[in-house]
């Protein structure tokens, strides 16, 4: 198939490779930039898709939190542009759909959402209304609530960009804040590398033992390397593997087991995550911040 200069340009942005080598695996792959992605990584052509990193959307994540600790919530509220989501009516719409996942007791998907009542109307009834008064799409994406149950919860927003819930069995108040901040920079997607899927786990195996292949080295050598690379990346992708933002010289899952402490849950939105759009990295921003207060 021909592969246009578009396709090629997107594949070059989300893996840092040149022009010409994002063109032969998209030839290669009849066009599919997924499998592009995972054969120019096999080929040591490309690091880590950056597509989790890009967004396209526009938009804010609005939190809420209950007066006397029982539950965090936050929601995620697409626009357009970013001159609607600084609008008072967009961030008005936002809060109070934030309020209304707090109040409810059960954690809505994205159809049971939609329907949840504001104020007598229905959350998209409400989202529809605001779409005739700003003139441009709103979508309630996902959202996320966290009852205490005993834990020390933390919410934290960063700009109204990333948001972050956590709980925090033992420990404090102060330690789930802390951890909020850091999930907020370093963007863990599981807690700890035991809760990484074995698919991920085959996904990445396969990639590494591809790049070490043709290093001439012995196959008992070419195990090790491949096994210390998936360590690696586990402990990356990983909260307790992660060095501590605050002090990178112990990782969280030492500092928790030194508080006595356990991470029972996160949750992590930035705003239009997985939609592709060129735009800065806000983690980076909030690393700076986090680094910032000590």
């Amino acid at each position: 198939m021909a592969i246009s200069a578009a396709l090629v340009k997107t594949l070059r942005e989300r893996t840092g490779a040149g022009m010409m080598e994002c063109k032969r695996a998209l030839q290669a792959t009849d066009g599919d930039i997924d499998a592009a992605i995972e054969k120019m990584r096999k080929e040591g052509l490309a690091k880590a898709d950056k597509k989790a990193g890009r967004t396209a959307a526009e938009g804010m994540i609005a939190m809420a939190e209950a007066k006397d600790g029982s539950a965090v919530a936050m929601v995620e509220i697409n626009s357009e542009t970013d001159f609607v989501a600084k609008s008072e009516e967009f961030q008005q719409f936002a809060g109070r759909v934030a309020q209304s996942v707090l109040a409810d007791g059960a954690e809505p998907d994205h159809q049971s959402l939609q329907a949840k009542s504001l104020d007598g109307e229905t959350v998209d009834e409400a989202r529809r209304a605001l779409v005739a008064k700003v003139g441009e799409n709103v979508d309630v994406r996902r959202a996320a609530r966290i009852g205490a149950d005993g834990a020390h919860l933390a919410a934290y927003s960063h700009g109204g960009r990333i948001g972050v819930l956590v709980a925090v069995e033992g420990g404090d108040d102060t330690l789930a804040r802390d951890l909020a901040l850091h999930i907020a920079a370093s963007a863990p997607q599981y807690v700890t590398p035991d809760d990484v899927p074995e698919s991920v786990r085959a996904r990445e195996r396969e990639i590494f033992i591809a790049q070490a292949k043709d290093s001439g080295k012995p196959a008992e050598i070419v195990d090790k390397m491949v096994e210390g690379r998936l360590r690696k990346f586990l402990n990356e992708i990983a909260l307790e593997g992660q060095p501590f933002v605050k002090d990178p010289d112990t990782t969280v899952g030492k500092l928790l087991k030194q508080k006595g402490a356990r991470v029972r849950r996160f949750e992590r939105f930035e705003v239009g995550e997985g939609i592709h759009k060129e735009e800065g990295n806000f983690a980076e921003e909030v690393m700076a911040q986090v680094q910032g207060t000590n």
